[in-house]
């Protein structure tokens, strides 16, 4: 079969190369499953340049998500071949291929009429953004929740679960089409950074108070600002760094304004409490199917050009899911 390997870290121009490799060999409680289309995440350009908090054996294929058709599956499964699934491979052996196996506890169902580019879209950030906001935030109706990167995959799942919810969503992203795009997906107020304070906006919108909970993918300087404009007992959830700089925390600014700093590594959560990650699954698909969340996906490459879709990824160049098809 034909797969995208990394040999040697580095750059993903650099060290990403497609290559004919052996099929995967079958594995006892899990599923073959012929690769549709996978979506790619910022841990994928991580990943390359061995930055990721994991780090897989080399030689390895990236690709944390899948949706796909089940060739072969142990018996006795829930799922049957011929199914449509979504899969979260594991790394080593990534879904940038055109087969994976997976164990079937990383098998999920897919929701009713979602396409295989918006099932591989669903999982990592909608599951991310669930658990973010739900379980570790606890954010409720009337809340202000105040969303970065609005327009990009997890920040674009993170606008739909709060307007779910019943919270009044801030967003922020970079540009008029983006801050647009942040409009149509429900946000109640869409910030250009790239043009005016989002701090001083917050406290406009909330009347001084700031925002209940924030949620921070990019670090760096826009994790500083946004301490500026949290409400007391407020959330900050930090998804990543984005920005490529980790912000330095000054503790006494946070005993002052008694506000919480949350970390969320939902893939060590997934592994630890798979039957929650299972029920989480269950209250995405039915969200889904009564139509309060869809999956943003504007950039749909063919498999052989994951390089120029890592390229946009990675330079902010897209807005939603990047979704890669392979058969």
């Amino acid at each position: 079969m034909k797969a995208w390997v990394v040999r040697e870290l580095g750059h993903h121009r650099d060290v990403l190369r497609l290559e004919e490799i052996p099929n995967p060999a079958m594995q006892p409680a899990s599923a073959r499953i012929r690769v549709e289309a996978a979506a790619l995440n910022f841990l994928d350009l991580l990943v390359c340049q061995g930055q990721y908090q994991e780090k897989p054996p080399l030689p390895f294929t990236p690709g944390v998500e899948v949706c796909g058709v089940i060739e072969e599956v142990t018996p006795g499964s829930a799922f049957q071949v011929g199914e449509r699934v979504i899969a979260l491979p594991q790394l080593p052996h990534g879904g940038l291929a055109e087969q994976v196996v997976v164990p079937l506890a990383q098998v999920h169902r897919v929701p009713e009429g979602a396409s295989p580019a918006e099932a591989a879209a669903m999982f990592v950030t909608y599951h991310t953004a669930y658990y973010a906001l739900h379980r570790l935030a606890r954010l409720k109706a009337g809340e202000v929740l105040l969303v970065h990167a609005g327009a990009g995959g997890v920040g674009s799942a993170a606008i739909q679960l709060g307007k779910a919810v019943g919270a009044r969503v801030i967003a922020t992203a970079g540009g008029s089409e983006k801050v647009e795009t942040c409009r149509q997906l429900g946000a109640d107020e869409a910030i250009d950074y790239r043009s005016a304070d989002f701090v001083e906006a917050v406290k406009a919108f909330t009347s001084g108070r700031g925002a209940d909970v924030i949620f921070d993918p990019v670090g760096g300087d826009v994790f500083d600002q946004s301490r500026r404009c949290i409400a007391f007992e407020g959330r900050l959830l930090v998804i990543g760094f984005a920005s490529g700089h980790i912000p330095q925390v000054p503790m006494n600014h946070a005993l002052v304004k008694n506000y919480s700093l949350v970390g969320v590594h939902w893939g060590l959560f997934h592994r630890l409490y798979p039957d929650a990650v299972r029920a989480m699954h269950e209250e995405l698909i039915h969200l889904y199917e009564a139509g309060r969340i869809r999956p943003l996906v504007r950039h749909v490459y063919p498999f052989e050009d994951v390089i120029p879709a890592m390229d946009a990824l990675g330079g902010r160049q897209t807005v939603g899911k990047v979704i890669v098809t392979v058969s």
